[in-house]
């Protein structure tokens, strides 16, 4: 006689037993980056800035930068994002704002994005000399920092591409800045901040995220089949993800 097992019913809307959840759209790099609000929201205090100077004195042009960059953040706020995040452009225009407070130049609204692009040009291109460039050992923190991936020529040479890519966005930020900021050029100044800002950011990006998929394709795709083999070798039978493993055989004497 043969006995009919029970069916547990699947709730509408649920999974199936072995079956894997849709894949989760991930965001495209320029989205990652903040999309374009978040260009809109680093550039337009600056447009503010410049055009409220040629008209009015540096104070005046000083809080018209200032009030942009509070009601961007009051916006974002009440978009739903966190206060961090909303206010992360603010912090840049108030820190620009109080260097010009302290020094009475204009000019200064842009000197500490020259010399934090020439600290970034140091680091960078120092950690290529230093045969550790910077992006490859991002890329093994965020792996669990187990890989020895300067060992791999092809690993190695792809970060010292990428970070060397970073390390010229930052320098080239640094020489055309400081020779405006040398000149007086404050409209130039403007220019050349958003110029040389998101566009060129997005571009190093694109390097980085081709080397650290290339890392990715030499060290740990290539690890597990390794590893598959280590086990056979060793006489351990074969790891079966979940929802893969074989089901037991049924008897069939009766």
């Amino acid at each position: 006689m043969r006995h009919h097992a029970e069916r547990t019913p699947v709730p509408n809307g649920s999974q199936h037993p072995g079956t894997s959840p849709p894949a989760t759209p991930r965001p495209t790099l320029v989205e990652s980056m903040g999309g374009t609000a978040g260009f809109v929201y680093s550039t337009v205090p600056v447009v503010v800035f410049v055009i409220a100077l040629a008209l009015q004195p540096t104070k005046v042009a000083v809080i018209a930068a200032i009030a942009t960059g509070v009601l961007f953040a009051i916006v974002r706020m009440v978009r739903g994002e966190r206060f961090l995040s909303a206010s992360s452009s603010l912090a840049g225009v108030l820190v620009a704002a109080g260097i010009v407070a302290l020094t009475g130049s204009a000019k200064d609204f842009f000197l500490l994005g020259i010399w934090v692009a020439f600290a970034g040009f140091v680091v960078t291109f120092g950690s290529v000399l230093m045969r550790r460039p910077l992006s490859g050992v991002v890329w093994n923190l965020l792996n669990g920092g187990t890989y020895a991936w300067r060992e791999d020529r092809k690993v190695l040479r792809a970060h010292d591409v990428a970070t060397l890519a970073a390390a010229l966005v930052l320098g080239a930020r640094f020489v055309v800045k400081q020779w405006l900021y040398v000149h007086d050029s404050t409209g130039w100044l403007a220019f050349a901040k958003i110029a040389m800002g998101t566009p060129l950011t997005v571009v190093a990006a694109l390097v980085i995220a081709w080397a650290f998929r290339r890392t990715s394709a030499c060290l740990v795709t290539r690890k597990q089949p390794t590893e598959a083999v280590a086990r056979q070798g060793a006489g351990l039978p074969p790891q079966h993800s979940a929802g893969l493993q074989p089901s037991p055989r049924r008897n069939t004497n009766g």
